[in-house]
């Protein structure tokens, strides 16, 4: 029997979408006001889950303590009130849409939790705008 457990974090940073490649008007007709270019900023909650067996020993699909340590250590302290072009490596030569965004926390968590699990990133940048990925 397989079970998700959820944990939610939250974070706040700023960005800019655009490549340096295009030229302004062009940035701006793709990527609209989110290509300002002094930046912009979101309150982005984070659902990250894992799904797997329960533990017999521990009834745990996984240590819900354990994950959030592992979200605020490897997340919430690389991305919160930063601005993602400028200050985290990543995004410094990838556009920092929610959709890499939540490659790039999966990516980082990932490590983390046992292979035999399923791990799953949502990213909401806004109530209504999000993104899902599970590494597939």
């Amino acid at each position: 029997m397989k079970v998700k457990v959820s944990r939610r974090a939250h974070f706040n940073a700023a960005h800019r979408l655009y490549r340096k490649d295009w030229n302004a008007e062009k940035n701006e007709a793709t990527f609209g006001k989110c290509s300002n270019p002094n930046f912009h900023g979101h309150n982005y909650e984070l659902i990250v889950s894992v799904t797997g067996e329960i533990d017999k020993e521990t009834g745990f699909v996984m240590d819900m303590k354990v994950l959030k340590d592992l979200i605020k250590e490897k997340i919430e302290d690389l991305l919160d009130h930063k601005n993602l072009n400028v200050e985290v490596a990543e995004f410094k030569t990838l556009n920092p849409t929610a959709e890499n965004i939540a490659v790039v926390i999966w990516d980082k968590l990932r490590p983390y939790i046992d292979k035999k699990k399923d791990l799953e990133v949502v990213l909401y940048e806004t109530p209504r705008n999000f993104v899902s990925y599970t590494g597939k």
